[in-house]
């Protein structure tokens, strides 16, 4: 059930339909319109229409202009001899929550601000737990590796009419492949768990998505054997010491084992091969936003492309300049090494979204794929099948609004429209089909900032000045978004009747807004709002 959920969502989106009317509908029968709205890319979304600039809400606290970005120099700066961040960081956070960061030094600031590395850590601390995930990521890709060809053998016997499930045969030999695709689900995710999954990991697994002790015997059975096949992926799996490349075994972290019951076959095998048909089909769909940001990827040869495709068995893609099929095989990689990673989530659709921009940054799968995981940290309650955790967000926007604005939400409430459903998209793929990518990549990196204070403790105490100025919040997004719903006040009250006029509006603002502006109104909303909102 949990992989048909998922199939449909991918579905949904070639299918574009348009919601109903929500004044009579019911909450859940709009959260259905929604979800099969999602990810429609508005035609005329790039239009840019100067009459909605009279609706704009007119700030008084908006005047400052952005200041300088985190340059090389200052990041230099920053480090001390050995490499670890002065003051803990807190000069360092404060300049990327007003600027965002130089493009050039991303790629060793990111890994900071997503968690990957703390902000007390030496260079050598970091270089050993580079080695060490880059290990990790690579055990995770040769057990994907393993599933999607066992796969396509029980594809192929299923083609040729060979399946045979009779017991006095013992068994067909679809049924064995079959067996030992689910023997390498369990293996992955068990290997993950006792080898060095990040102990710093903020969510514990879903126990019915939870191995058994048995099937890390099974992962140290295959993994001499499989040691050769890194050759195989060399294109995708991208390590920069290649004398380093041994095996895993000798890598521990302490962390503690689960051992709740295993998944049933049919449910660990169906659920992952239905994500990896549902990662390739988006990978492939993938847009190029990011090439004029990445030189290096975008001038791959096709050569190069088409190794890195066969390596991840991603097809279909002839119509793809060699770029945009070696982007398309990171992004089959990295995501098919997250959903045995992180198994209550799997693969959703827009989990792709978040991820590209990070892979045009990062050079180095295993670099990116840790990024993924730390802003998944915050991200994957965005797409856990209850929903809990968008309707939570959903009800903080309304909030923010009501406190905010009254006679907008009043508004809001005539149309049924207070619950804020309208803004579903920006809050699962976190403002990504509403900003350019480099707007987005500035907005990620001020929110990565805010979080990681938090993570750190800077700005908590009431003395502190980062908190005297702007207390950082893990919610500065949603404070974006209501900010955004905020800056059309006017023409919502004055010309939108309906529910379906204002989800129209919002899946519009492509290239109409202003980053820094969103960003100072955003603040603005935290300083005088985010104690009640907290409350």
């Amino acid at each position: 059930m949990k992989a048909l959920r998922r199939s449909h969502t991918s579905s949904a989106s070639s299918n574009t339909p348009s919601p109903s009317s929500s004044g009579s509908g019911s909450s859940s029968s709009t959260w259905i319109q929604l979800r099969s709205v999602l990810f429609v890319v508005n035609s005329s979304s790039q239009a840019h229409y100067s009459h909605l600039d009279r609706g704009r809400l007119k700030s008084p606290w908006s005047r400052r202009k952005r200041k300088h970005v985190l340059t090389p120099q200052q990041w230099s700066n920053f480090l001390t001899p050995d490499g670890k961040l002065r003051d803990g960081g807190a000069k360092f956070l404060k300049k990327v929550r007003s600027g965002g960061v130089e493009p050039s030094i991303r790629p060793e600031v990111w890994p900071f601000l997503l968690g990957v590395y703390d902000l007390d850590s030496s260079k050598e601390e970091r270089e050993l737990l580079r080695t060490q995930k880059r290990k990790e990521y690579e055990k995770l890709r040769r057990q994907c590796r393993r599933i999607l060809r066992r796969s396509s053998e029980t594809f192929k016997l299923c083609e040729n009419g060979e399946t045979v499930d009779n017991e006095e045969d013992g068994g067909s030999s679809a049924h064995d492949t079959d067996s030992s695709s689910h023997e390498d689900v369990v293996s992955a995710r068990e290997s993950l768990s006792s080898e060095g999954k990040s102990p710093d990991v903020e969510y514990s697994i879903d126990p019915c998505t939870t191995l058994s002790e048995g099937a890390d015997a099974s992962a140290q059975n295959t993994e001499s054997s499989d040691d050769s096949e890194l050759s195989e992926d060399s294109e995708v799996i991208q390590a920069s010491a290649p004398e380093n490349r041994e095996d895993n075994d000798d890598v521990h972290v302490s962390s503690k084992v689960d051992t709740s019951p295993s998944l049933p076959t049919r449910c660990a095998v169906e659920d992952f091969a239905t994500w990896q048909r549902i990662i390739r089909v988006d990978a492939v769909r993938a847009n190029s936003e990011w090439v004029p940001y990445s030189p290096s990827q975008a001038s791959v040869s096709e050569v190069r492309a088409q190794r890195s495709a066969e390596a991840v068995g991603l097809k279909e893609h002839d119509h793809l300049e060699p770029c945009r099929v070696f982007h398309a095989a990171r992004l089959v990689a990295i995501l098919e090494a997250y959903a045995l990673y992180d198994p209550e989530i799997g693969y959703c659709q827009g989990m792709s979204d978040l991820l590209s921009p990070i892979i045009a940054v990062m050079q180095e799968d295993h670099e990116a794929f840790w990024c993924f995981v730390g802003f998944m940290k915050k991200a994957r309650h965005n797409f856990r099948l209850d929903e809990v955790g968008i309707r939570r967000q959903l009800s903080i926007v309304s909030k923010i609004i009501k406190f905010k604005d009254s006679h907008l939400y009043r508004h809001l409430e005539k149309l049924q429209a207070e619950d804020c459903f309208f803004v579903y998209r920006m809050v699962v793929v976190l403002f990504r089909r509403e900003l350019s990518f480099e707007q987005t990549l500035c907005l990620w990196e001020v929110m990565w900032a805010d979080q990681a204070a938090i993570r750190a403790g800077i700005g908590k105490s009431a003395g502190s000045r980062i908190r005297q100025r702007v207390p950082p919040t893990d919610d500065l997004l949603l404070y974006a978004i209501a900010a955004s719903v905020l800056q059309k006040r006017k023409l919502i009250i004055e010309k939108y009747s309906s529910m379906d006029e204002i989800l129209r509006e919002c899946n519009s603002m492509s290239g109409q807004l202003d980053v820094w502006k969103l960003l100072d109104d955003a603040h603005n909303l935290v300083v005088n709002l985010h104690e009640k909102i907290e409350t």
